[in-house]
């Protein structure tokens, strides 16, 4: 805009000059008790804007949910607009924000998992039957998506307690035990995991007896490929982001919120020092100044387990080459996507980036960040100990390395399988699962949670791992295998996986967020249109953002390719 000059800049407005004062200050103004509150919940903790989701936790905590007036005493004290508090708030699932005027819910959140494993063991029987008011009146029952622990369907958190093959009978026994806070997890600690060699590598790469290049090669040699899904090999990324200018980053994902999966809570809640000292190495080697673990609100155990052995680690000297910072979710799927877990990070709602620039480039707080899976570095330490010929000694059917498969459904023994990669399904479920559960034939799968399409069970000779499956529409992912029976309609299954997709869309894209809405309605009225559904996938497929809303639709075209009499 061009300054005014001459004459022009000299017209003033009428009484120009005379400054008006309010008798207030405009706008709602914190509650001086609400201030006094909050202020007294974050202590000495920073006020920083990427915090605001970590404060929020705070909050919802101590009061069980979050009203207007401390959400308000938040923004004022974090000097951020009240709209921004609120939109990053009533994003996440896990933060019951309470309006003004409105009563605020019952303090005790029942949240029964209704996705797909669970809804075949029984969840929607689970819901009715507490829902029917048994547990009294400081408690409601909510919905649930996956909540991490498919293994043990029906699953159910009663406050932070996590209720394994939930009956109406235990979770009423636990919440009138007042069993709702946090289990923490039997796991190898600081001194067991030193005591077995652990960080002996990394106290020899401190030392300088390990050059990144060498690091580098090894990791490339085994071919490990990031097990969160996307299968981007480790040490290619290792080297890209080292090309990037300084400082760099690092992103750690450990919210696997995709239907089916649980092996990063198997694994931390077992041998976190291993995945610690994968994630310091690392960081190591692309000189990432900073690091930041993303981890999922469902595993409030393993949060706990963390922080207290990562002060140990500090103790140790241990992270002397970079900062740990422990983020926490707040209930959002869509987080489990890079970018979007990098925005909730810097304490903004989860909203996938545009791309180009990838997070490589352009991460955290716009530096070059690394970005990893729990498991990826859960393999790190112990490839690069035993070398990149241990790892790939592994597999199967012409494929190399190992993949940890989170089973459930229809199986004897459901659970975490470390098995080679390129094992068949049919050889997963005999040699690792004991079989088909009692009464069940084996009918369909999952390769790969609710994004990776369902296969009939005339595919089971096909090898599990990357890019075998694909050329039948089908994806491995994070390996989260559903076994289905001939008992289940593979109908229901597809519905119940779009309902999920249509719960977790961010709503930032139209083809995502009214593609899975749509989808959800026709698969559920009667007998599908395939080929209205077929031209919807392929909209969606096309034309979202991000992963969720391009993968969303592999289960409509899977069952109508593989399983028309289903849907007919």
């Amino acid at each position: 805009m061009t300054t005014p000059t001459g004459d022009i800049a000299k017209v003033r407005h009428p009484g120009a000059g005379k400054r008006k004062t309010r008798p207030a200050a405009k706008g709602r103004q914190p509650d001086p008790g609400a201030l006094r509150e909050v202020a007294e919940l974050l202590g000495d903790r920073a006020r920083r804007r990427d915090l605001l989701i970590e404060h929020l936790h705070l909050i919802q905590d101590r009061y069980r949910h979050i009203s207007a007036r401390h959400l308000l005493a938040l923004a004022e004290i974090m000097r951020i607009p009240m709209a921004e508090a609120y939109e990053v708030a009533t994003f996440y699932h896990h933060f019951d924000v309470v309006k003004e005027g409105e009563t605020p819910p019952p303090p005790i959140a029942v949240r029964v998992c209704e996705s797909l494993s669970c809804s075949l063991a029984g969840a929607e029987g689970l819901i009715a039957a507490l829902d029917d008011g048994r547990l009294g009146p400081d408690v409601r029952v909510v919905r649930a998506p996956c909540m991490g622990r498919c293994e043990a369907a029906p699953a159910v958190k009663a406050g932070f307690n996590d209720i394994d093959n939930a009956t109406a009978g235990t979770v009423a026994e636990a919440i009138g035990n007042g069993d709702i806070e946090i289990r923490v997890p039997d796991y190898q600690d600081y001194d067991a995991y030193v005591a077995d060699g652990g960080y002996a590598l990394l106290k020899e790469i401190l030392a300088g007896k390990h050059a990144p290049e060498t690091l580098i090669e090894t990791m490339e040699a085994s071919n490990l490929r990031g097990l969160g899904g996307a299968g981007f090999p480790a040490g290619r990324k290792w080297t890209f982001v080292r090309m990037e200018r300084t400082p760099r980053l690092m992103a750690v994902n450990a919210d696997e919120g995709e239907v089916g999966t649980f092996k990063d809570r198997f694994y931390l809640e077992r041998k976190p020092h291993q995945f610690i000292e994968g994630m310091l190495i690392a960081a190591w080697v692309v000189e990432a100044t900073d690091v930041y673990i993303y981890l999922r609100d469902e595993y409030p155990g393993v949060r706990v387990a963390l922080e207290t052995e990562l002060r140990k680690v500090r103790d140790a000297g241990l992270d002397s080459s970079t900062e740990i910072h422990l983020r926490r979710g707040a209930g959002a799927y869509i987080c489990g996507e890079e970018s979007a877990m990098i925005e909730s990070i810097e304490g903004k709602r989860g909203l996938p980036r545009h791309r180009p620039p990838f997070v490589a480039k352009v991460g955290v707080f716009g530096r070059p960040t690394l970005v990893h899976n729990v498991e990826t570095l859960y393999w790190t330490p112990e490839i690069l100990a035993k070398g990149a010929g241990w790892f790939t000694g592994h597999g199967r059917h012409g494929r190399t390395g190992l993949r940890s498969f989170s089973v459930s459904g229809r199986v004897r023994e459901p659970g975490v399988k470390l098995a080679p990669a390129g094992i068949t399904i049919l050889e997963l479920i005999d040699e690792y699962c004991g079989g088909m559960a009692d009464g069940h034939e084996f009918k369909g799968y999952l390769p790969g949670g609710a994004s990776g399409g369902i296969l009939p069970a005339s595919l089971g000779d096909v090898p599990l791992d990357f890019d075998t499956i694909q050329p039948h529409g089908a994806f491995i992912g994070s390996a989260a295998v559903v076994v289905l029976s001939d008992k289940d309609s593979m109908k229901d299954a597809a519905v119940n996986l779009l309902k999920f997709f249509e719960d977790e869309s961010c709503g930032q894209c139209t083809p995502c967020r009214v593609g899975c809405e749509k989808a959800v309605k026709l698969m559920s009225n009667g007998a599908w249109d395939g080929g209205l559904l077929d031209e919807l996938s392929r909209t969606m497929m096309d034309a979202s953002i991000c992963g969720l809303g391009q993968a969303a639709p592999n289960p409509i075209l899977t069952v109508l390719k593989y399983f028309p009499e289903d849907v007919s």
